[in-house]
C-alpha cells in the first residue's frame, strides 16, 4: 500500500505535467514554447554549439597565432573555429542570435545548413538574414507560426506601408508601395485572396491616400468599402470610362513635375525631381492606389466592339503600370488566372507588376504565371498549399527572393467599419467625383429611454 501511495504521489504530477505539456504543444504552441521549448532549445544550443557547427562544416582551421597561444598556455587540442556567437535573444516565437562568420565563410554556407541546425537544436525552422559583410542574424522559430497567425506587436508604419501578413520566420510582411509600386495577386476561390485585399484596403483607408476600385463582379468585393473609395467601376463599361480619367490625371501630374523641373540658375539641386515625392509637400498630389479585382473580366470579349474596348483598357492599364509610379499612382491587380491566353497585352502588363502574391491555385500553370518568371523555385511551394489553409500564400519579387506568408482573419464587417470611420480622409480629386460610389445611409438607432414608461390606470 505504501508503494502504491508513493507511486501515485510521484507519478500523478509527472503524468499531469506531461499531459499538460502535450496538450499545450498541440493547442497552444506559443505557451508551450515559452514554458518548455525555449529553455530546452537554449540549453541545447549552448551545450552543443561548437560541435554542431563542426558537424555542419561551418568551422575553419584556427589561425597560427591562435594555435601558438593555445599551445603556450594549455595542452588542449586545437579545435577548428566556429563562427563567433553573440548573445541569445529570446522572443515569443523563437530565438535570435548574431553570428560573426569566420574568415572565408559566407551567409550561403550557413543557409545551406539550416535544416541540420533545426534538427540539432529542436526548433521548427531556422532562417539566415545578412546584416553586413561578415555578420548574419540567425532566427530560430520554435513552432509553426502560420498555423494560427498572430501579428507582431511592433509593426512598421508609414505612408503607403501596410502590414498585411505574417511571414514564416515570424516577421511581418509589409506591402510598401513606395518600394514595390505595382503588384499582382492570384488565387483560386476561397484561397484567401479577398482577405488579403481587405487588409490592404483597411490599412490604406487610415492614410491620406485616394482609393480607386474596378470590380467587374458587379462590385460584390469592393462595394462594402464604398464609403472610403474615391471612385468605383462595377462593370467593363464603367471601367472603360474611368481608366482614361486616371490617364489624364497622371499626365497632369507629369506636367506639374515638368513645371517644377524648370531649371533656373538659382534652383537648388535637391528641388530638381523626377517624381511627386520630390515636390514640396504643399504642392504634392495625393497618392492614388487602383485596385483591379478579377482582372480577367476586363480581357474577356464577346463582340468586335468589345474587343476594341478591351484593347483600349489594356493599353491604359499598361501605361499606368509603366508611368504611374512617378505620378504617385499604384496598381494592385487581382485575379484567379493571369497569362498570355487572356489576350493581347496581358504578358506585357504582368511584366510591369513587380510584387507577386500567389495563394492556392487550381493548377501549376497558374502558379507559374505568378512566380515562374521571378522565382521559379517558389512555384512548387505555391502548388503545395492545401485547401484547409486559407490565407496562406507565397510572395516573391523581382530580386528572386520568396517566402511563405499567411494573412490573419479580418471580417468584412470590420474592414467596412474601418472604411466608414475613415470616410473623412477621402481626398479632393474633382476628376474622380463622377465615379464616386453611392454610400447607403445607415439607419440611426433611437436611444432607449432611461425610464421605462408605465401604463396609467384610471
Amino acid at each position: 500500500m505504501t508503494d502504491l501511495a508513493t507511486l501515485l504521489e510521484v507519478g500523478g504530477p509527472v503524468t499531469a505535467l506531461g499531459g499538460g505539456a502535450a496538450y499545450a504543444r498541440a493547442r497552444h504552441p506559443g505557451i508551450y514554447w515559452s514554458t518548455v521549448g525555449l529553455p530546452v532549445s537554449t540549453a541545447r544550443l549552448l551545450g552543443s554549439y561548437s560541435s554542431v557547427m563542426e558537424a555542419c562544416g561551418l568551422t575553419v582551421a584556427p589561425s597560427r597565432l591562435r594555435v601558438l597561444a593555445v599551445k603556450a598556455t594549455t595542452r588542449r587540442e586545437v579545435r577548428p573555429v566556429p563562427p563567433r556567437r553573440g548573445n541569445i535573444r529570446p522572443t515569443t516565437t523563437g530565438l535570435r542570435l548574431r553570428l560573426r562568420l569566420a574568415p572565408g565563410q559566407e551567409p550561403a554556407d550557413v543557409a545551406a545548413s539550416t535544416e541540420r541546425l533545426r534538427h540539432a537544436w529542436g526548433v521548427h525552422a531556422v532562417y539566415v538574414t545578412p546584416v553586413k559583410p561578415g555578420v548574419i542574424d540567425l532566427r530560430l522559430v520554435g513552432f509553426d507560426v502560420l498555423r494560427k497567425v498572430r501579428m507582431p506587436r511592433k509593426l512598421p508604419a508609414g505612408l503607403l506601408k501596410v502590414p498585411v501578413a505574417l511571414r514564416e520566420d515570424a516577421t511581418a510582411f509589409v506591402r510598401d508601395y513606395r518600394t514595390v509600386p505595382h503588384g499582382l495577386t492570384l488565387g483560386a476561390t476561397l484561397s484567401g485572396k479577398s482577405m488579403y485585399l481587405r487588409h490592404l484596403i483597411a490599412g490604406l483607408a487610415r492614410q491620406p491616400v485616394a482609393l480607386v476600385g474596378i470590380d467587374c463582379k458587379r462590385g460584390v468585393e469592393l462595394a462594402p468599402f464604398a464609403a472610403r473609395l474615391s471612385a468605383l467601376a462595377t462593370d467593363p463599361e464603367q471601367a472603360a470610362e474611368l481608366l482614361p480619367v486616371l490617364i489624364e490625371e497622371m499626365e497632369d501630374r507629369y506636367d506639374l513635375i515638368k513645371a517644377r523641373q524648370g531649371i533656373a540658375p538659382d534652383t537648388p539641386d535637391e528641388e530638381i525631381t523626377s517624381d511627386i515625392w520630390g515636390l514640396p509637400e504643399h504642392e504634392r498630389p495625393v497618392p492614388v492606389v487602383l485596385f483591379v479585382d478579377e482582372v480577367a473580366e476586363l480581357f474577356l470579349v464577346a463582340t468586335k466592339k468589345d474587343e476594341q474596348r478591351r484593347d483600349e483598357m489594356v493599353t491604359q492599364l499598361i501605361r499606368l503600370a509603366q508611368l504611374g509610379r512617378a505620378a504617385g499612382i499604384y496598381l494592385e491587380v487581382c485575379g484567379q488566372r493571369f497569362g498570355a491566353e487572356l489576350g493581347k497585352g496581358a504578358t506585357m502588363l504582368r511584366a510591369q507588376l513587380t510584387g507577386r502574391v500567389c495563394h492556392r491555385v487550381n493548377d501549376e500553370a497558374s502558379a507559374k504565371m505568378a512566380l515562374g518568371d521571378i522565382a521559379p523555385e517558389a512555384v512548387a511551394a505555391a502548388c503545395a498549399i492545401a485547401p484547409e489553409q486559407p490565407g496562406l500564400a507565397v510572395i516573391g519579387d523581382a530580386s528572386g527572393g520568396w517566402s511563405r506568408v499567411r494573412t490573419p482573419y479580418l471580417s468584412l464587417a470590420e474592414a467596412a467599419e474601418t472604411c466608414h470611420a475613415s470616410a473623412h480622409l477621402i481626398p479632393d480629386l474633382p476628376a474622380l467625383q463622377p465615379f464616386r460610389p453611392a454610400v447607403p445611409v445607415r439607419p440611426v438607432k433611437s436611444p432607449a429611454p432611461v425610464v421605462r414608461p408605465q401604463p396609467t390606470t384610471g
